[in-house]
């Protein structure tokens, strides 16, 4: 009876050694940060210590990609570890009353990948990728539980009359003339419990911050606002003096409210690391901050006023570099060495990369490629043969950088053989000089890539007979 007592002791010691050797994964997503809007990107006016830090303390990637330049398609390339051209979500398709175009049930999604490997799998912020009860449904997607907006379009208040608890509509107390809660604050609340609560199991936790998208909104007397309104002494700009909820609420310190959104969001995720230092699980979780794609314009924001994009060219919605490059930092302690890296990525690797980091083999086939050897200094570190992106509001988009070579197409719902601009990226990173002329030979190279890479899917519904 000793030996069977000590042997089954020993059996359910090891396994829950063995879960607990499991990463817990933290990817933290911004909603339209630009790639200069973070200290350690070189931003000069907004302060942003904890992410900062975090960029000290793990890999700072100069040359990583989001999906696409606008919110539904980037997601459902993170989700699904493929490229736009394959992606069954492409465009920001609009459900109503409330929602998106909906991922297809058979989709295989990171949560359901996760879950697959004996994770807790919590999804926190906006989902944006299928209406409530429908097919797409961050519950119907592998999530266990989830807490904020389900519809990306509803998300552009910061202050809802409902989010969403799993399937449960919670209703607020918010109206157009008395905002009182700001679901930013109730999405970390929900977020920082999630950990708590599975602070004995691996746990994969995916942080859609709504933050610094507009509306530019913050609560009453909040201190970073006020202390941006001193800091840059802001002149109160003329706006409407009643809002009728069409559109984004108007704000008069659009610089400061900027500026102050950014700070809110490195505010949570300081919040986020001080918790997991607490719980004593720092050394074994894996975060990841990034943003979806490019610096908006919305709202009366003004990206050129912080230099949003990092000097690059464009803004959301361009498949420029300012429309896609991202910051991208991945921390780790005692696992990822502090580094600044050059390697050329984008949000469909993260899949194969969380496969590979907690050892559960992918069952489908994805348009990435592993950073884990990058990561932790291990092996050889397979590259990108090309990137491709599609973007299907104004007039069409397509995109392909293969080295240093970056090729984009305009218009191309009206002509499926547009020019195709080229630019080099180590001469020219601000993307000034067409060099299509010069190089016909990879101009071809490119066209072929865009052809191939573009597959229609049944489940999209086309925005022409050829893109």
């Amino acid at each position: 009876m000793r030996i069977y007592l000590f042997t089954s002791l020993l059996i359910l010691t090891t396994l829950h050694l063995s879960a607990q050797q499991k990463p817990n994964v933290i990817f933290i997503l911004a909603d339209d940060m630009g790639y200069g809007d973070l200290g350690c990107y070189g931003q000069q006016l907004i302060e942003t210590p904890n992410i900062d830090k975090l960029a000290a303390n793990g890999i700072r990637f100069t040359q990583f990609y989001a999906g696409t330049s606008v919110c539904a398609p980037s997601r459902a390339s993170l989700m699904t570890g493929l490229h736009t051209g394959h992606t069954p979500i492409r465009g920001n398709y609009e459900i109503k009353p409330e929602g998106q175009l909906p991922l297809p049930d058979a989709t295989y999604t990171m949560p359901e990948l996760f879950k697959a490997a004996g994770y807790k799998t919590g999804a926190f912020g906006k989902w944006g990728m299928g209406f409530p009860g429908s097919e797409g449904d961050p519950v119907k997607q592998g999530v266990d539980q989830f807490y904020g907006y389900n519809c990306q379009r509803q998300s552009h208040n910061f202050f809802p009359d409902h989010l969403w608890d799993n399937e449960k509509r919670v209703e607020l107390s918010n109206t157009l003339s008395r905002q009182t809660q700001y679901a930013p604050e109730l999405i970390q609340k929900q977020a920082m419990a999630f950990m708590k609560a599975n602070q004995s199991n691996p746990f994969f936790m995916y942080l859609a911050y709504t933050l610094p998208h507009a509306a530019l909104q913050l609560p009453e007397n909040d201190q970073a606002f006020e202390y941006y309104k001193k800091k840059f002494k802001e002149q109160p700009k003329v706006v409407k003096d009643t809002w009728d909820g069409i559109d984004y609420q108007p704000q008069p310190y659009p610089h400061s409210a900027y500026a102050a959104m950014v700070s809110k969001l490195d505010k949570y995720v300081g919040e986020v690391v001080k918790q997991l230092k607490a719980l004593g699980l720092e050394k074994q979780t894996l975060i990841i901050f990034t943003s979806d794609n490019g610096p908006h314009t919305e709202g009366g924001n003004e990206p050129d006023f912080f230099n949003s994009n990092g000097g690059f060219k464009g803004t959301k919605r361009q498949l420029t570099e300012g429309g896609i490059r991202e910051p991208m930092i991945a921390c780790w302690p005692g696992k990822i060495k502090p580094a600044v890296s050059d390697h050329i990525g984008a949000f469909w690797d993260f899949m194969p990369s969380f496969a590979a980091a907690i050892g559960k083999p992918l069952p489908v086939k994805t348009d990435g490629i592993s950073i884990l050897p990058l990561l932790l200094n291990k092996g050889t570190q397979k590259q990108h043969d090309f990137l491709y992106w599609e973007f299907h509001e104004q007039g069409g988009r397509q995109a392909v950088r293969a080295g240093k070579w970056k090729a984009i197409r305009e218009k191309v719902k009206q002509d499926a053989n547009a020019p195709i601009f080229l630019y080099d990226l180590i001469a020219d990173p601000k993307e000034r000089n067409n060099l299509a002329a010069k190089h016909p030979d990879v101009v071809k190279k490119m066209a072929a890539i865009i052809q191939r890479e573009h597959v229609e899917n049944k489940d999209f519904p086309l925005i022409s007979n050829k893109i």
